[in-house]
């Protein structure tokens, strides 16, 4: 029936056409039917041209799916940094968020992550290379990770982990059956023997003089191609891997003189530049005292333990010296502030709040990450937060916000041996304090001499916010409250 209507209709509209175009021909229902056939086939073909050309722009967007990932934006006063290394090479898979590449800047190093999962498929520098915010660094093309790759390889050790358990298991009751038959072990006793002197005549030729030559020359042909790999490396890296070769080596002989010289990096350049700022801006003077460390060595003694068990922090010098500094900077307020203004400055700014800039050695040079509202912490926050940002500095995790905005600066050089030294000021603040290690020495006690630890401490200060009178009140409140800890809480 539908057929029929569908013919009918067919045949309507082949009359009209035909009386249109002037023919006065009688359209048949077979031609009717022919010319609905043709119609169709013309439009399935149509609409089959139109998904092959659809099909094929999805493949050549699919194709050009590749995403260029620029250096990243680090800080406002940051506009370049040298790429220190590539932990990714071209043809590797990586993951979302994984960490491709480091760039050091002369405060941090920066870490640029994959935007998402991909291969990466070129690089636009080379290690040691300066590279710009917003330039092209690699290109990336997203997709799943491929099936001969790290995750297929996973699978191919667990399939053999299942094929070496599956062996065993299939061995147990082998060797059951094998108890019974003690001639077939013996056989395949005296078949094995052989093959292990085979084996151990093989290492024999190594011996022969003119085999041994083989070795270096595969290292050498190895290095070679891995040099090739990155033609574009500074000399500055070919000079610290030959001065590390050199030391790895056999030790200089008597009257060797050789020389190494390697680039300094973005970040010793930067705390160079900061130090001689410093000493050209600041009018520079440091003032000494010396403290009995007696009574806090003896409080640390009590409590160290019980602080470690109950709190997980390990009770040192650093939070007690931060502590009684803080309560020393409300004593003396112009310790705590700073010089700001055009040309060597013309404000002073007073604060009520202490933010610490605690000195940290790490590889790459000297780092002052900032502990916040010091004034409103007690011992073990300060020891916690001061571990956490030593733990970060040392596995180059700090932020830019980590060493911003110190008010008041302590180096401690006592852990190194330090027994007397001068600090230089860390800018914009106005005096750092310097520690030092505990020696034992004569000390007068109530007219008796007796044997006490000793730490001598050091202020330098801005003289031209500082006065001396101010200075001294800093350290004589700093040992009182070291050498009393009670009166820290009074």
């Amino acid at each position: 029936m539908l057929a029929r209507s569908f013919a009918q209709s067919g045949a309507r509209a082949a009359r009209s056409l035909a009386l249109r175009s002037g023919s006065v021909r009688m359209v048949t229902p077979a031609v009717a039917r022919r010319t609905i056939l043709t119609s169709a086939a013309h439009k399935s073909f149509a609409i089959g041209a139109h998904t092959t050309l659809s099909a094929q722009r999805n493949f050549s967007t699919s194709t050009s799916r590749k995403e260029i990932v620029k250096v990243p934006q680090m800080a406002e006063s940051i506009t370049e940094g040298t790429l220190k290394q590539w932990n990714k090479k071209v043809g590797d898979f990586v993951q979302a968020d994984e960490e491709v590449a480091t760039i050091e800047t002369d405060k941090i190093d920066v870490s640029v992550n994959a935007p998402q999962s991909g291969t990466i498929v070129e690089v636009f520098a080379q290690e040691e290379d300066t590279v710009e915010v917003g330039k092209d660094l690699f290109k990336l093309e997203p997709g799943e990770a491929p099936s001969g790759g790290a995750s297929s390889g996973g699978d191919k050790k667990e399939e053999k982990k299942d094929d070496k358990k599956e062996e065993k298991k299939d061995d147990k009751p082998q060797k059951e059956e094998k108890k019974d038959d003690k001639p077939k072990q013996d056989e395949s006793k005296q078949s094995k023997q052989p093959e292990k002197k085979t084996d151990d005549k093989k290492p024999a030729p190594s011996a022969d003089p003119s085999s041994r030559p083989s070795a270096p020359s595969s290292k050498s042909s190895s290095s070679s191609s891995s040099s090739s790999s990155s033609p574009s490396k500074s000399s500055s890296s070919s000079s610290s891997s030959s001065s590390s070769s050199s030391s790895s080596g056999s030790k200089p002989s008597a009257g060797s003189r050789e020389e190494n010289r390697v680039k300094m990096s973005r970040m010793r350049l930067r705390i160079a530049e900061r130090l001689k700022q410093s000493q050209n801006t600041a009018a520079s003077l440091t003032t000494f005292n010396e403290i009995d460390m007696s009574n806090l060595m003896a409080f640390r003694a009590r409590h160290k333990d019980r602080i470690l068990k109950e709190k997980g922090v390990k009770l040192g010098f650093m939070s007690a010296f931060a502590k009684a500094s803080a309560m020393a900077l409300q004593d003396v307020p112009a310790a705590n502030a700073s010089i700001e203004g055009a040309g060597l400055g013309d404000t002073i700014v007073y604060r009520d709040f202490v933010d610490l800039s605690v000195a940290v050695s790490t590889d790459k040079g000297l780092v002052t990450p900032v502990v916040r509202n010091l004034e409103s912490m007690s011992l073990i926050e300060i020891e916690q937060a001061i571990a956490d940002l030593g733990k970060k500095a040392r596995d180059n995790k700090l932020t830019l916000e980590d060493m911003s905005g110190g008010t008041f600066t302590i180096s401690n050089g006592g852990v190194f041996g330090s027994l007397f030294g001068t600090p230089i000021l860390n800018l914009p603040g106005s005096a750092i304090l310097g520690m030092h290690a505990v020696k034992d020495k004569a000390w007068v006690v109530n007219g008796k001499v007796e044997i006490r630890p000793i730490m001598v401490v050091a202020l330098t200060y801005d003289h031209r916010l500082l006065d001396g009178r101010e200075a001294v009140t800093f350290l004589v409140k700093l040992k009182q409250y070291i050498e009393d800890m009670p009166s820290m809480l009074l």
